[in-house]
Parts: C-alpha cells; structure tokens; sequence
C-alpha cells in the first residue's frame, strides 16, 4: 500500500514539474481560437490604431525622377477621427490631413487655406506619395465596404499564413475591384495587401516588415507601397514612435488643430 502511494505522489510531483516548465500564458493560448475573416481585416485597418494613438513616421518617396523624405506626426481617435502633419522639411512643414467623422480636409500653410476633400479625392495621391488620401485617413474599411472570405489557409515558404478575398459591395464607394490580405497565423500579423483595379488587374501591393515593439505591441514597423506598372518606385513609412490609449479629446480633431 505504502508503494502504491509512493508511485502515486512521485507522478504528481513529476507532473508539477513539467507543469512548472510551461510559460504563464500556456492554458490561455491553448483555448485561443483563430480570427475570423473580419477580425483579421480590422486588424489590418487597425494596425496603427486602438482606442487611441500617437506617433511619429519618416516617408519616403522614390521615383523615376526624384526621391525624397517627410517626417510626420499622426494622432487618431477611435476609427474616424485622425490627423496627419508634416513637421519636416521645411517646405511642406504644417501642411495637413484631418478626417472626423465624413469629412476630411487639407490645410495648406502656405496659402493658410483649408480644403474640404470630395469623395472624388480620396483616390488621388497624398503629397506626391504612392498612398492615397484615403489610405492616411482610412476613411474606408475592407470588413465594411466589402464583402470577404478565407481563399487560403496553409504553409508559404515554411510560415503558415491566411488569405482573405475581398469584393466591393455594390454600395460602396471604393476604387477596387478585389483586395487580398495575407497575414501570418500566429499572430495575424498582415504580410502584404494586394490591390486590383476594376478589371481584376493587379494595381499594387503594400508590404509589412520590419516587426518591432512600439508602444508596447508588436507591430510591422516598416509598410511600403509599390505600383505595379512601375515596381522600380515606392513609398516607404517608417514607424519610429507610437503610443496608444492615451488621453484625446474629440475636439483636438478640429479645424483649429488642423491649422496649428
């Protein structure tokens, strides 16, 4: 009797033991269950967002003709109230982009006018760059304007990774005719974002790398946009500063702060 005993209570301590070995979060990530297509898509959109955020970036444009650097300062609000400033260099320092709610608007200290945007322009380029003016506001929202589902689920190059497919809705007044999001599975983490105009041709490809802490999360600290029909220009921001949740009022997104 005494070794039965024996033999049980050796199990339970080896057991502890092995169980003592195992990081904090194991139980936790055991029960995790895998995104579903549209809380992958609102990690995409969200990537630099929460509650709410500030931040710092360095943009870089390079073209066939010319290649040049913008220092930018960025706060956002919930998912739509954001503002984006240009600090550097001198030429375009304080030139701006606020969205609050529908509206967004450009301020221009040079001419120290206000430009109220047309939905027209949210396609057109931002300060020369490769990325437009909705994709600084991110006035559109792929799990909104779309509809979407997995394509692909498995192994690329040994990481295993997931594709979501997306269509526009009928109603929505988006510029594209299919959006593929890829992201890595564990930690859904966007690889690349693939945009087809609407004859279902390839019109460009946004990439993600450079994974780094900032503001206490993990998060691709280098995006960079590409156009297809000249893969040899980009535009590249680089997140150098963020921090999220912290204290913003509504009114700091106002045409005040935008002319500041």
């Amino acid at each position: 009797m005494k070794s039965a005993i024996k033999k049980v209570l050796k199990r339970t301590f080896f057991i502890i033991c092995l169980l003592s070995l195992l990081p904090v979060n194991a139980p936790l990530m055991a029960q995790e269950q895998p995104l579903t297509p549209k809380q992958i898509l609102d990690k995409v959109d969200d990537l630099f967002r929460s509650q709410s955020s500030h931040g710092f970036a360095t943009m870089t444009v390079a073209t066939a003709h010319w290649k040049r650097s913008l220092s930018l300062e960025m706060w956002s609000k919930g998912k739509e109230k954001s503002l984006v400033r240009i600090l550097a260099p001198k030429k375009e320092k304080g030139t701006a982009t606020l969205r609050s709610g529908n509206d967004i608007w450009n301020y221009l200290p040079k001419v120290k006018r206000v430009i109220k945007l047309p939905s027209s322009m949210m396609a057109a380029s931002w300060m020369g760059s490769h990325f437009t003016n909705d994709d600084l506001v991110k006035e559109s929202r792929m799990a909104e304007d779309y509809t979407f589902e997995i394509t692909f689920m498995g192994e690329d190059d040994g990481e295993k990774i997931v594709e979501v497919t997306c269509h526009p809705k009928p109603e929505a007044a988006v510029v594209w005719g299919r959006v593929l999001v890829r992201a890595r599975m564990k930690d859904y983490l966007p690889l690349f974002v693939k945009y087809f105009d609407e004859d279902l041709r390839l019109a460009r490809t946004m990439t993600f790398s450079r994974v780094a802490e900032l503001g206490g999360r993990l998060i691709p600290a280098m995006v960079t946009m590409v156009p297809e029909e000249k893969p040899e220009e980009s535009t590249k921001i680089n997140y150098e500063n963020m921090e999220f949740d912290i204290g913003l009022e509504d009114d700091f997104f106002s045409l005040r702060t935008l002319q500041r």
